[in-house]
């Protein structure tokens, strides 16, 4: 099956940070991005969420991932927050509460095809007792 999704991300870059840190944060979590610098702002773009996948089931945080996916469901776009010192690190921390006095790394996944669900299915499959369901 072909997935095809517009992966959007913004982060931004605060005047104690930077810049090419915070670029690294987002290419740690999603190394295919074409990053713009903008003042204050990192804007990039994708097309893939394989990588973040990978690090989602190598962190064995798939229901945690299934759940911000869902929770920041609109129709056919998926939107959440990732903290920037975890991204920095390689890892993916999904934001919650209030936000982090760094700011997050913003995405917003946009699904062409097939269907939002079958593309989290994908991205972060189901599990039982913590292990996806082949």
């Amino acid at each position: 099956m072909i997935y095809r999704a517009d992966v959007r991300i913004t982060a931004p870059v605060n005047d104690t940070e930077v810049t090419g840190r915070v670029e690294d944060a987002v290419r740690n979590l999603f190394p295919e991005a074409e990053i713009e610098r903008h003042p204050g702002e990192l804007r990039a773009t994708a097309h893939s969420m394989e990588h973040f996948s990978e690090l989602l089931h190598e962190q064995a945080i798939l229901d945690t991932a299934r759940g911000a996916f869902f929770g920041g469901q609109e129709g056919e776009t998926l939107s959440f927050g990732l903290k920037k010192q975890a991204a920095l690190r390689g890892v993916v921390n999904f934001a919650v509460g209030g936000e982090s006095e760094l700011g997050e790394i913003r995405v917003r996944v946009r699904v062409n095809e097939p269907d939002v669900e079958s593309f989290v299915d994908h991205i972060a499959p189901p599990t039982e007792d913590g292990r996806p369901i082949e």
